[in-house]
């Protein structure tokens, strides 16, 4: 007798718990627990020759029953498929249709941005509510299970929306920095019989294509005292010749010079001393290779160097960057001795430290190789501007940095200034438990103003977290260090 798969696990429920030996001798019936007789015995496993053994009229029962369960679950099952189906019908039109009409949105944004007619501030406001109705756009429903896992045109529909988004935004932001641009040029009337302007232009005249080039970008960024390696030129390309590449020099970083002197006379450094912009440039050259960047991370770490050991550091290679700097006005090479020690995973640091780059553990170590690459690259920079235009033009470029980054920093100018407010602060604190460093005011001032690394990283870290050196709390003094 044939027992379809679908009937097997009714007959084994319904199989006695514990079988009698009559069962077993197939002597009777295991399901109604009759004498066999002259009745068919199925064997019922798990081998043909031992186990339990069936009759066919229970089997027969038993099959009949599986199948109507089975058909009842099949129409239960059809009847849960279809109200799925008619709910992700539903639910999948209406996303689409969701995602279509934001894309659409996005379309037309893009077009009206090109349009002059349409105001430039209302081109704006555009923007701003694409951007809202984007933002409410929800994440795809998940059909369920008796549909299918993945649909096709709903992964197609937010492929197509990104894209039109990504169209939408270039072009409000290329109609928005043209705009600005035009508005803040000054009116030119001289040029418009160049220009053949009709009678009624008063001097206004807009861009509204502008090639910057490949390289201004880099040197723009330069200005802001953010020093980002440009691509390499490509060697198939065919390139100018020796004089206009000189000339092509001299006039990206004459134009460095001048946006360099124009920020630091906003800042008020003198740079007509020449003392005070070496001093600048050192302490910018730090920051900028140095102090920014990875080294929050190693600093951040659990087995990071403190805000002493930072702030000893710092100073540290502030004089030997000065050093190099002096040194590279005869060889621009000589910058390579910053280099070798900032980068040195191995060196103790200063101010007593015992704590070394390579000693970072756990995920701040992956920071410690970025660092060293960091400091390499930027030096680098400085190297190839003083090769290029010049000492002068160099240590404008990283004195810039100090300026806005780093104003009240040991080696600035106003360092002195930070130092003389901070001794009267100093002298009204509670020092019984601070570092021996700081018992003798008239020393830690003479230490402070010429070299605070020799008070060791202990007493700057007491100084740091106390905010005498900052006038606040010692959240802010960090910033310093």
């Amino acid at each position: 007798m044939h027992v379809p798969a679908y009937a097997r696990a009714t007959i084994r429920a319904a199989l006695p718990a514990v079988p009698s030996a009559r069962h077993v001798e197939a002597v009777d019936c295991c399901l109604c627990d009759r004498p066999f007789g002259d009745r068919v015995v199925v064997p019922l496993g798990p081998t043909p020759e031992s186990g339990l053994y069936g009759c066919r009229d229970c089997l027969t029962r038993l099959v009949a029953r599986a199948r109507r369960r089975r058909s009842a679950a099949l129409v239960r099952d059809a009847a849960r498929s279809r109200a799925e189906s008619a709910a992700w019908e539903t639910a999948r039109r209406d996303h689409l249709a969701r995602l279509g009409g934001v894309r659409a949105a996005a379309e037309a944004v893009a077009r009206l941005a090109g349009d002059d007619e349409v105001e430039a501030v209302r081109v704006a406001w555009l923007l701003l509510s694409l951007e809202s109705a984007h933002a409410q756009v929800p994440e795809a429903p998940e059909p369920p299970p008796s549909v299918g896992q993945e649909d096709p045109e709903l992964r197609d529909g937010a492929f197509r929306l990104d894209l039109a988004m990504i169209s939408a935004r270039e072009a409000v932001a290329d109609r928005l920095a043209y705009h600005v641009i035009n508005e803040a040029a000054p009116l030119d009337p001289e040029a418009c019989g160049e220009l053949e302007c009709p009678e009624e232009c008063v001097g206004r005249h807009d861009f509204s294509e502008v090639d910057c080039g490949p390289d201004a970008v880099f040197e723009d960024l330069a200005e802001l005292g953010v020093t980002v390696v440009g691509p390499p030129e490509d060697p198939s390309a065919p390139g100018p010749n020796e004089e206009d590449r000189e000339e092509a020099a001299a006039e990206r970083f004459a134009h460095y010079a001048e946006g360099s002197l124009t920020v630091l006379a906003h800042y008020g450094l003198d740079v007509d001393d020449d003392e005070v912009l070496l001093g600048a440039a050192a302490v910018g050259l730090v920051t900028d290779a140095w102090r920014d960047g990875p080294l929050d991370e190693i600093h951040a770490a659990p087995d990071g160097p403190s805000d002493g050991e930072v702030f000893a550091q710092s100073v540290d290679l502030s004089r030997r960057a000065r050093a190099a700097l002096v040194a590279a006005e005869d060889d621009p090479d000589a910058l390579a001795a910053f280099v070798a020690v900032a980068s040195d995973v191995r060196l103790p640091w200063a101010g007593g430290s015992g704590f070394r780059l390579r000693d970072v553990s756990g995920p701040a170590a992956a920071f410690v190789p970025e660092l060293v690459r960091q400091v390499d690259n930027r030096v680098w920079f400085t190297t190839e501007v003083m090769r290029e235009q010049g000492r002068r033009t160099a240590l404008l470029h990283r004195a810039v940095t100090a300026a806005v980054w780093g104003p009240e920093q040991f080696g600035m100018p106003a360092w002195p200034a930070v130092v003389a407010a901070a001794m009267p602060r100093l002298a009204t604190m509670d020092r019984s438990e601070a570092p021996e460093a700081l018992h003798d005011l008239g020393a830690v001032e003479d230490a402070l103003l010429d070299a605070p690394d020799r008070l060791g990283a202990a007493a700057l870290d007491w100084l740091v977290a106390s905010g005498v050196l900052h006038g606040g709390s010692a959240d802010e003094a960090g910033v310093r260090s």
